[in-house]
């Protein structure tokens, strides 16, 4: 208990207050047809809206954003894939290969995205799980790696099984997920695709079925789908002032426009903000932030962000491996974020050996004081709570 005591008045004179949280009123939602939504920012991973999100439901082609990913992340994009008389027979939406033709994994993987063919679908499942129900189950070993609770695979297209279903909010992160690969972000946004045909001497020509593309300033993906059980059901992702959003409708008459709505709520209301600048140094501290950290914000949000400085023991072998600690950021209470830490050299030099990564540049018998303290803050562990940096 003395140490608590003691240690409180020296953190805060080393540290600047804090602002003063604000009440503000959240954003009136938004609403849509769909019998579920979702919006999130893709950076972040934040949920900015939701209704009926965690509802189990069917959800078409939808299923082909998984596909996708999991192919992109266990296959060779320069492999040839060889279609099996299974796969060229699938009904549905197609792009009509024909058993025995070849084609390569990144071109079935346009096919599989601007045309939804369920027949690149299952030629992908094959050549890259060994076999359809190979590939299933490394798409849901996907989704638990992901914590998608309300989902399961039972085939890589999407045609409607009762034990096949995802959620809004599941797809909402999965999709945040597979925006984040390069591969992935650009066969999306890609409106029009070629590729080799075998079978004639014109090239396939693949238009992308996301009318998104054209419909909305700024969007860059992602799926459409449509089952007589499913309804019609979209993802799709827009990004205007370097933030990025992707929305999600199941069973929406009406999402083309309901998209629309969404994306615009999402822009206006949760604009991404720069909370910490990359290289921002930890007033009175010998740290800086590895990285820059951002994150969506409504209005009065910012102000009830609290920042937390944890750092290693000095003899951890993290700290000795370079790994300071980290910077989390608190929403609420509610954990957001964090970004790592790193170590300043001191004025004149390199740091010295067994010198205290934490401690402040300057202070005389301040400084002395706020070193002991702050080893004893690593010894039993606790947070320093950082106001501002």
């Amino acid at each position: 208990m003395k140490l608590r005591l003691l240690i409180i008045p020296v953190v805060a004179a080393l540290l600047a207050a804090a602002v003063s949280p604000s009440a503000a009123a959240a954003p009136a939602p938004v609403s849509t047809s769909a019998e579920a939504a979702a919006l999130i920012d893709v950076e972040s991973g934040r949920l900015l809206y939701s209704h009926n999100g965690d509802k189990r439901m069917r959800i078409a082609s939808l299923t082909k954003i998984m596909t996708a990913i999991v192919a992109i992340e266990y296959g060779d994009l320069s492999d040839i894939v060889r279609t099996s008389s299974r796969a060229a027979g699938k009904e549905g939406s197609s792009i009509y290969l024909r058993a025995g033709e070849e084609m390569s994994l990144i071109n079935l993987l346009y096919g599989l995205m601007l045309r939804s063919g369920n027949d690149a679908a299952v030629a992908i499942a094959e050549h890259v799980g060994g076999s359809e129900e190979g590939f299933v189950h490394l798409m849901n070993e996907k989704a638990r790696e992901l914590g998608l609770e309300n989902t399961h695979f039972a085939n890589p297209h999407g045609l409607d099984q009762d034990d096949h279903y995802s959620s809004a909010n599941d797809l909402a992160k999965l999709t945040a997920y597979a925006l984040r690969n390069p591969v992935f972000r650009e066969i999306v946004k890609t409106r029009v695709r070629r590729a080799p045909n075998p079978n004639a001497e014109w090239d396939y020509v693949w238009t992308n079925k996301n009318k998104m593309l054209h419909l909305y300033e700024g969007a860059d993906g992602v799926k459409t789908g449509y089952t007589k059980k499913a309804g019609r059901c979209l993802v799709s992702s827009a990004t205007r002032g370097g933030q990025q959003l992707a929305a999600v409708t199941l069973n929406d008459g009406d999402d083309w426009a309901d998209h629309r709505r969404l994306l615009d709520w999402g822009f206006r209301h949760y604009p991404l903000q720069m909370v910490v600048e990359e290289g921002r140094k930890i007033a009175g501290y010998r740290l800086a932030a590895e990285r820059a950290f951002r994150y969506p914000l409504a209005e009065g949000e910012r102000e009830r962000i609290t920042m937390h400085l944890r750092v290693h023991p000095q003899d951890d072998v993290r700290t000795r491996l370079g790994d300071v600690g980290q910077l989390e950021f608190r929403l609420d209470g509610e954990r957001i974020g964090a970004v790592p830490l790193r170590l300043l050299e001191e004025p004149g030099g390199a740091d010295r050996e067994g010198g205290n990564a934490a401690a402040p540049a300057a202070g005389g018998a301040k400084e002395s004081t706020s070193r002991t303290l702050l080893s004893a803050l690593r010894t039993v562990g606790l947070t320093l709570l950082l106001r501002e940096v």
